[in-house]
């Protein structure tokens, strides 16, 4: 009897050990986010980690605790990104953990000039997520990864980590994740963008200024190559056009003066090509419904619809025309086109011109639907 009970506590130690190398959780330090500079003169990389203790984001009992959690921001610089981070595991314990990596910040410096071998390299590395979220900026990462959220709660919760485009509301840039930007990327006719993110030091006051992330536009590709940044106005129309997951509050002008404003949701942007022509010719149909939130002046239903519709139009050709000139598909036309008509596409390489001109875009119809107009009444 003794013999089997012996035998027992000796099978159960042998099956306990597997776990023997687990470490708590909070016995790591969880790597967050990756942010990459470049030095053109040192042809030198630098690496920033934003490390967080199970500390900064657990629950506590009660509520947050009212003593803030201090974030860690590490730096080294290196040839690549793994030279580089490779100094920072002896500096560091508890040790590093990147399973949990959530976002890329790849400076300004890096998107003009080794942003092609950075994106390779973060495609292939077996350590980072595709579905992590990838951004840029020309501010200075560090003091990027070291802005809480609002009301001292984590960095966490910053733009930088909104989980996917069901978290952003109206008005707002949607983030994009790294495997989607890469299919836009490696596409030869579309544009591929990024979010740009800014701090901003003067919106929200605690005693003083309190320090907040936003997305300020798109960084914009074209064919594998960086052309420019597109300012937040236009990338936030563009998104809205093409995303179809946000509002847009806009003013609607009437004379040069404010007559009302009214909120825009959920864009079906639709395209017509004309069949035998030898590059994209097409024209636009775009569906829309709207709310009006304020009445400035005395307008009627139909005026209101009106000027929406022309107000749209306008923007969208405008928008459009700037990509011509830029050589930037902001729509995606060609994509659409080139999969049905793949000869044509191929016979279109060959001569490496852009494939839109002023006149491919033939017409734009733009139709809005006024569903609630917010307990305003109009004159019979």
């Amino acid at each position: 009897m003794a013999r089997n009970v012996i035998l027992m506590i000796a099978a159960s130690c042998i099956l306990l050990s597997g776990c023997a190398g687990i470490k708590n959780i909070q016995d790591l330090t969880y790597i967050v986010s990756i942010g990459m500079d470049y030095d053109k003169e040192k042809d030198e990389y630098t690496v920033y980690l934003q490390g967080l203790n199970f500390l900064n984001v657990a629950k506590q009992e009660g509520g947050k605790s009212a003593e803030p959690v201090p974030i860690f921001v590490a730096s080294a610089k290196g040839e690549t990104l793994n030279l580089a981070v490779r100094k920072l595991y002896k500096l560091s314990e508890p040790p590093l953990f990147f399973g949990h990596v959530k976002t890329l910040v790849i400076s300004k410096r890096i998107v003009q000039h080794k942003f092609k071998e950075v994106v390779e390299e973060v495609g292939r590395n077996r350590s980072i997520r595709p579905t992590l979220h990838i951004v840029t900026t020309d501010e200075s990462i560090e003091e990027v990864f070291n802005i809480n959220a609002l009301f001292n709660y984590p960095a966490i919760y910053t733009v930088l980590f909104k989980k996917d485009f069901y978290e952003v509301a109206q008005n707002e840039i949607r983030p994009v994740p790294l495997m989607k930007f890469l299919r836009e990327y490696y596409e030869p006719m579309n544009a591929a963008k990024l979010p740009s993110v800014k701090i901003n030091k003067s919106g929200w006051k605690a005693e003083k200024d309190y320090p907040v992330l936003y997305f300020d536009g798109y960084t914009v590709f074209q064919n594998k190559k960086y052309i420019k940044e597109l300012a937040f106005e236009d990338s936030l129309f563009l998104n809205w056009i093409m995303e179809n997951y946000i509002a847009l509050d806009e003013r609607v002008e009437e004379d040069g003066k404010l007559a009302a404003a009214v909120k825009l949701e959920s864009p079906e942007l639709k395209f017509k090509y004309e069949e035998n022509a030898p590059s994209p010719k097409f024209s636009i149909v775009l569906s829309i419904r709207a709310d009006l939130l304020e009445r400035v002046e005395d307008i009627s239903p139909d005026r209101l619809r009106s000027l929406v519709e022309e107000k749209i139009k306008t923007k969208l050709r405008s928008l459009y025309l700037d990509g011509v000139e830029r050589k930037i598909d902001y729509l995606n036309a060609g994509e659409k086109w080139f999969r049905m008509r793949p000869e044509k596409f191929a016979e279109l390489k060959k001569h490496g011109n852009f494939y839109l001109d002023e006149n491919s875009l033939t017409d734009i119809q733009v139709n809005v639907q006024i569903l609630n107009f917010n307990s305003y009444k109009f004159n019979e």
